[in-house]
Formats: structure tokens, C-alpha cells, sequence
């Protein structure tokens, strides 16, 4: 029932646009609308066989409509998806973005609504960034802008001679939409094996309006064509940062301060980012139900090493802090280590009129002895059908480490997409 509201809805859309297209109509007149969308065939399996997931890792088919409305005074934008899930077995709905944009000033912008974020300067690894991700959709073989979920929130922009402020202000909390055993079997700390749909997470998200809120703040300035800037987070773990005595899994509260730097170096781009993560419920580390405060760091360089052939390295550190207390505080399970180290190789190859994409994002970890491949091939057929394969491969030593826990989860994805 609440798919065909959705589908209900879309066509109601559609039919408008095409009564707002007649030449005398009001409305192109105050509110010219743009309409794009696809509908999109993927499906994949694993290629290794796990006790606690379904053979397919993902097959759905989806349809995407997107809306985009302007005037003199203000830009809206409507993007949704609507899809039948073969491995949950269900339909589901989601509005990807739905914002209203304008500029009441010359030196501010104002974006409300259901919007898409970014910052920072990482390609895949995210410090300062503490917009929501989906990773499982990532994992499971969904088209890479899934990575991005939306936040439903006010973005303020100001801009100065000296420099330039942007204020993100998200009334309730927006976790990441991280993995819970549906689609990906995991770690479970708790049972101290892996796991999965046995074991669905059901975590205790704070939900509560204006109290359970996030604030995001970035200043940044170019100088010298070097682009620098502060950030600031006050919010929770996107993730399930803790859990309680009773097993319940919990986003502890979190600040986050960082900094980044990125310009020309040599014939490429580089870029630096640091970010302290102050674990405000468990400031001294003593606790082992909630996560240790922590830094980050990041390097990076990428340049273009061929024609329509890039390249991207980085090298990427997570500090645990206070460890001592944490190893004292450990009851159970193996200790982490108190450096992660991980670096990541992105190669970008555009062939055939730049028809055909190939792209390979690679990450290990020497310290959890760990890595994971995603190839991808995407061909454009036609303007309006693209053809994309690939694969998520997981490599790991131990269970317990981030891509280590993921091993039975290796999959190869195919995908037909038509645009309009």
C-alpha cells in the first residue's frame, strides 16, 4: 500500500509536468519545473558461502525521480527513490532530498530541507565529515552516490572578505546508516563471533526534536589557491559508538574539532586533514562500554599519471587515546590496537570517448592486516542506458577487524540503468 502511494504520487508529478509545459501556463511563468530520473535493474551474490546471510547480496529494482523547481527568489529540488527489495523481500520508499534554497543576502545563502552534505578533503575516508554515510549500500554493490545519505537540516552560509562560514543545524540526530545484519553479516562483540540476520542491531538512537541535536560548523578561506579551514561537530556517534550493561547498543555523545589543507603540489592535488574526536561519556577511557576519545589523521595526493587516468593516495591513522585505561578497563573479547592504519589507492581510467569508466577503490590495513577491493566498469551504452559490473572483495587475518568481519560478505554486483 505505501508503494503504490509513492508510485500515486510520481505520476501526479509527471502529469504536471506536462501541464506546466503548455506555453501560457502560470506556472512556468513562477516555477519552471525540471524533471529527470531512471529506473534501474542490479543484482548480485556472494561468492562465498555465509552461514548467516542470504546467497543474493543485492537485487532490486529501482525508480528515481527527481524534481527541480526555480524562481527569483528561491531553488526547491525533490529527489526520491522507490524499490523492490528481493532480500529484505519488500518495498520501501525514501526521499533522498527535498530542500528549498535561496539567498536573502549577498553575503548568505540559506538550504532547509532533506539536502545531501559533504566536506573535508578525504576521497572514501571521512574525518571531519560528520554527515551520514551508508556504507552498507556501499558494501552490498548500490551505485556509489548511495554512499551519501541525506541529513534533514538548515545549511547557513556566510560570506566574507576575511572568511567564509557555513553552519549546519540538524534539529534530531541522523545516524549513519550502518550495517545491522540484514544485508552484511558483522562482528558481534557481544557473542564474540560473527553474525548476522541471527542478530539483527537495534540500537537506542536518540529521536528526541531539538534536544537530540547536531551542530556543524566550517571556516574555511583560500590563500595563495590553498584552501584552508577549521571544523567543529557537536552531536553523537554516527555509528553505535557504546552499548549498555544490558547489551543494548547506544550513540554515546561526541565533539569533534579538525582542520584541513588542499592545493597544488607538484603536478598534482594534495591534502592534509587531522581531527580530534572527544568522546564526551567516556572522557578518560576508563569505560569499555563506550568508544575511547580518539585523533585521525590524513594525507593524500592525487594526480593524473595518463590521459583521462588518475590517480589517488592516501595514508590514513586512527590514534586511540587513553588506551592504557582501556586495555585495564577490557573484560572480554581481543584488545584494538591503539594505531589503525590504513592506505587507500583510487585509480580512475576513462576510455572510449570517456564512455567507459573503470575504477578501482582500494584499502589495507597493515596493522589489521586487512584490505578491500571495489572494481567497477560502467559503459554508456546509449544517453540513456549505462551498463555497470563489480565487486566488493574483503581479505582479512582476524574476525574482528573492520574488513576482516566482512570476508563472507565478497560479492560481484551487475546493473542496467535507463535515464530520462
Amino acid at each position: 500500500m505505501k508503494c503504490c502511494k509513492v508510485l500515486t504520487i510520481l505520476s501526479i508529478l509527471i502529469i504536471q509536468q506536462s501541464l506546466w509545459a503548455e506555453e501560457d501556463s502560470l506556472f512556468e511563468q513562477f516555477a519552471p519545473l525540471e524533471i529527470h530520473g531512471f529506473y534501474e535493474l542490479r543484482g548480485g551474490y556472494r561468492i562465498r558461502k555465509d552461514s548467516y546471510e542470504k546467497d543474493m547480496s543485492i537485487m532490486e529494482n529501482r525508480f528515481q525521480l527527481e524534481a527541480f523547481a526555480y524562481n527569483d527568489w528561491a531553488d526547491f529540488k525533490y529527489k526520491g527513490d522507490v524499490w523492490g527489495d528481493w532480500v529484505t523481500e519488500q518495498a520501501d520508499y525514501d526521499t533522498r532530498e527535498a530542500w528549498l534554497f535561496t539567498r536573502p543576502t549577498d553575503f548568505m545563502d540559506v538550504k532547509i530541507g532533506r539536502q545531501i552534505l559533504t566536506w573535508g578533503t578525504g576521497e572514501l575516508v571521512f574525518l571531519n565529515d560528520l554527515f551520514p554515510k551508508d556504507w552498507q549500500s556501499f558494501f552490498i554493490g548500490r551505485d556509489a552516490e548511495y554512499l551519501k545519505a541525506p541529513s534533514d537540516a538548515a545549511k547557513f552560509s556566510f560570506f566574507t572578505d576575511i572568511v567564509n562560514i557555513d553552519v549546519v543545524y540538524t534539529p534530531q540526530f541522523d545516524s549513519d546508516r550502518y550495517i545491522t545484519g540484514e544485508y552484511i553479516s558483522y562482528w558481534n562483540s557481544t557473542k564474540q563471533r560473527l553474525a548476522g540476520r541471527d542478530a539483527i542491531i537495534h540500537a537506542d538512537k536518540p529521536n528526541r526534536w531539538f534536544r537530540d541535536d547536531e551542530v556543524a560548523v566550517r571556516i574555511y578561506k583560500n590563500v595563495n589557491n590553498y584552501e584552508l579551514a577549521l571544523y567543529g561537530y557537536k552531536g553523537f556517534w554516527k555509528n553505535p559508538g557504546g552499548e549498555t550493561a544490558s547489551g543494548i547498543s547506544i550513540f554515546p555523545d561526541l565533539n569533534v574539532y579538525g582542520a584541513s589543507i588542499r592545493g597544488q603540489l607538484g603536478k598534482g592535488i594534495g591534502n592534509a586533514e587531522a581531527a580530534y574526536y572527544q568522546s564526551k561519556d567516556d572522557e578518560n577511557g576508563s569505560n569499555p562500554l563506550v568508544n575511547n576519545s580518539e585523533m585521525r589523521y590524513l594525507l593524500g595526493y592525487s594526480q593524473e599519471i595518463g590521459k583521462d587516468f588518475t590517480a589517488g593516495l592516501q595514508y590514513y591513522i586512527e590514534q586511540m587515546l587513553d588506551y592504557d585505561a582501556y586495555k585495564k578497563s577490557l573484560t572480554s573479547g581481543p584488545a584494538k590496537d591503539q594505531y589503525r592504519h590504513v592506505i587507500t589507492l583510487q585509480l580512475t581510467k576513462l576510455l572510449m570517448n570517456q564512455n567507459l569508466e573503470l575504477v578501482l577503490s582500494s584499502y589495507y590495513s597493515p596493522s589489521d592486516k586487512d584490505a578491500y577491493l571495489r572494481p567497477n566498469i560502467k559503459y554508456k551504452y546509449t544517453d540513456n542506458l549505462t551498463l555497470e559490473a563489480g565487486a566488493n572483495i574483503f581479505f582479512g587475518d582476524y574476525e574482528n577487524t573492520f574488513f576482516g568481519q566482512l570476508q563472507n560478505n565478497t560479492n560481484i554486483y551487475t546493473a542496467i540503468r535507463y535515464s530520462f
